[in-house]
């Protein structure tokens, strides 16, 4: 590993893939050969929100220092940014299921705004920025993949902020090195509660398939992720570009209920019921109503949320990321949930 720095900043340092990430840098990505080694002299420097727990940041290594602050409060960004010239900034955090829909903005667009001014007065040379695929939407047939040029069409007002996190960005490109990275639906270690209600949910036959359950839905395992968002920092050309980060091909609802259901059975000696909550694609029509005017009244739900978009395909192509960063997704649905779950057992998340 080979960053254009000593210093690299992260926020969201104390969630799922920030988490991660600070893992990845101190410990190296051991799957990926030039990442395989990590940089002995790198320093990080961690934003955590005030009353997360950074234990186990701060015991990971002595070289992390960890900062807490809001990104809705510009001082808390100056702080964190202070005498970082030249350091690599990734930025990780937002919000994804908030109670209200102007959270989504206050954190996701104005809290990149207020983070990005203070990383540019403070010299920081390049900022990696996690968007989504929710500034796209939804694929507007089955058979169709993003890619970089797909056009902003923005889900509701998770895919309004993105879209103008990522906006603010490219603005900003002129005065520091910006990339942009698309993440989808992720999934590995470090993972929340919600997550393990998920792998229950299909253990006890609730997991939901809407309509047929074919649509295609692409993930992206942490650690592939991780590496996506390393190479973004390192290889030169991806300076003001955007990438979709994923794993190599999206995969079917049937096929990722049908994965945790083998390897809850098969490998981890849990008893499944080999049922699903069967709905039929009217169900995620309606909810998508509903949402759409809760939304409007400023009240985001987050069960009806996920359910409206159960019928529709969300997919990528990783090409341009293949190509121009050497992007390689190691690892493939089975082997990441199977280290998902193995995480679960370890970490005493029980299903």
């Amino acid at each position: 590993m080979n960053l254009p720095t000593q210093l690299v900043l992260v926020t969201g340092a104390a969630g799922w893939l920030g988490s991660r990430l600070v893992e990845s840098l101190i410990r190296g990505l051991p799957e990926t050969e030039a990442l395989r080694q990590p940089q002995l002299d790198l320093r990080l420097r961690c934003l955590v929100l005030p009353g997360q727990n950074a234990t186990a940041l701060k015991n990971l290594s002595d070289r992390i220092e960890v900062i807490t602050g809001d990104l809705r409060n510009p001082a808390d960004c100056a702080r964190f940014c202070n005498q970082a010239t030249g350091a690599v900034l990734f930025h990780t955090a937002g919000v994804i299921h908030p109670p209200r829909v102007r959270d989504f903005f206050e954190i996701n667009r104005d809290g990149t705004t207020h983070l990005l001014e203070a990383a540019i007065r403070s010299g920081v040379k390049r900022a990696v920025v996690v968007s989504s695929n929710s500034p796209c939407g939804c694929n507007p047939h089955p058979d169709h993949l993003f890619d970089e040029l797909s056009p902003y069409h923005p889900y509701l007002g998770y895919g309004r902020s993105k879209m103008a996190m990522e906006l603010a960005a490219q603005q900003r490109a002129d005065k520091i090195e910006t990339v942009i990275i698309r993440a989808p639906w992720f999934y590995g270690p470090n993972q929340p509660p919600r997550q393990t209600l998920f792998f229950r949910m299909i253990r006890d036959g609730k997991g939901p398939v809407v309509g047929s359950g074919n649509h295609l839905r692409s993930m992206a395992y942490v650690d592939n992720l991780c590496q996506g968002l390393v190479l973004a920092a390192t290889v030169e050309r991806a300076r003001g570009q955007i990438y979709w980060i994923a794993d190599r091909r999206p995969y079917s609802m049937n096929e990722i209920l049908d994965t945790i259901e083998r390897l809850l059975e098969t490998e981890f000696g849990h008893r499944c019921t080999h049922r699903r909550l069967r709905l039929p694609g009217m169900a995620s029509t309606v909810a998508e109503c509903v949402d759409r005017t809760l939304q409007a009244l400023g009240v985001y739900h987050q069960k009806i949320h996920v359910l409206s978009e159960m019928n529709k395909t969300i997919a990528c192509s990783v090409a341009r990321a293949e190509k121009e960063l050497g992007y390689d997704p190691t690892v493939v649905l089975e082997e990441g949930m199977r280290r998902s779950l193995r995480w679960c057992a370890a970490n005493g998340q029980t299903f």
